[in-house]
């Protein structure tokens, strides 16, 4: 019968080429095309400095035409690479992750590109790194002294938190001792150092404002006193009010300076009193120059960060100049 399936020989059923019950067969899919090192060149710059516009003037191009590679590149992977921010561009975990494998790679080629592959490998670039005057010149300089007769070649820049951090986003810095906690993925960091604060005053006010005072009535005894810091809205001085006292700090200095080596040298001469990072005054304290107003159980700390980009070229200065702050932060 014509519904019965056909059986042969031994009495199996047969398997007949073009029947019904035959799958399709499957069709791959055609391979993707390599991706344009241009692109990733060009990805690796928006990565590493945290925006489109330092990126072109990195590479000598328009922002317009990075902006365009950047989504040309995006659409031959299928997935998104940064978060487009008013303050920059935000890699996402996709980007990290391209990021970390082509960076060596196309360093590489770039030195190769640099120097021709027959000329000999050149010396490591400087290592340029920032931060605030007082830790840099009285902590991270003197650890760092000793690479000198390696070869390792310092350009310093000193200034504020906030304007160091943009610059190592734009690629002016290879490593930053930042005073405050990173946020976002543009840049990496991990703990330097833990400063401790300290109320102190010359012997003189010490005196004046009388012994063991502060610890018996708080900041009600410290009223009348001049205030010296090192900007108009008190930030360590706040911040030490309100941690130590509860209380928030309304006086206004009767003198700033902008450089704490300047506020510790003013106080100790009898400008009044202030608040310093401990390690500023050692000196000042074990000879009696400066006296502690108040030994709190609980000082207020603030920890230092060294920040760099993730992702920077693979300069071994870089690394060792890092390696030498981490492993003399602890002691500061």
């Amino acid at each position: 019968m014509s519904g019965m399936p056909h059986r042969d020989s031994d009495g199996t059923p047969s398997r007949r080429t073009g029947s019904a019950s035959e799958p399709e067969p499957v069709t791959q899919p055609p391979p993707r095309p390599p991706l344009d090192l241009s692109l990733l060149r060009t990805f690796l710059a928006v990565h590493r400095s945290g925006s489109f516009t330092a990126a072109a003037r990195l590479l000598g191009l328009s922002q317009p035409t990075v902006t365009t590679q950047v989504r040309s590149l995006e659409q031959q992977l299928g997935r998104e690479l940064f978060e487009r921010r008013p303050r920059g561009a935000v890699p996402t975990s996709v980007a990290d992750e391209l990021a970390s494998q082509v960076a060596g790679p196309l360093d590489a080629l770039a030195a190769v590109a640099d120097r021709g592959p027959l000329a000999p490998a050149k010396a490591p670039d400087p290592v340029h790194l920032a931060g605030p005057a007082e830790l840099l010149c009285t902590r991270a300089l003197p650890a760092l002294a000793p690479l000198t007769e390696r070869g390792v070649r310092l350009r310093v820049t000193l200034g504020l938190t906030d304007e160091l951090l943009d610059g190592l986003r734009g690629g002016r810095f290879d490593l930053v001792i930042s005073t405050m906690r990173l946020r976002g993925r543009t840049l990496s960091a991990v703990p330097l150092a833990d400063e401790e604060f300290v109320l102190v005053a010359s012997p003189a006010w010490a005196e004046r404002i009388g012994p063991d005072r502060v610890a018996a009535d708080g900041a009600a005894a410290l009223r009348g006193a001049p205030l010296v810091a090192y900007a108009d809205d008190l930030p360590i001085a706040r911040r030490y009010w309100w941690h130590v006292f509860g209380e928030r700090l309304t006086a206004r200095p009767a003198l700033t300076v902008p450089d704490l080596r300047g506020v510790r040298a003013a106080v100790a001469a009898g400008a009044g009193i202030t608040v310093l990072p401990r390690y500023l005054c050692l000196d000042e304290l074990a000879s009696g120059a400066l006296v502690p107003l108040l030994l709190p159980e609980d000082p207020p700390i603030n920890t230092g960060y060294l920040a760099q980009r993730p992702g920077t070229p693979d300069n071994p200065h870089v690394r060792l100049v890092r390696d030498h702050l981490l492993q003399a932060g602890p002691s500061w």
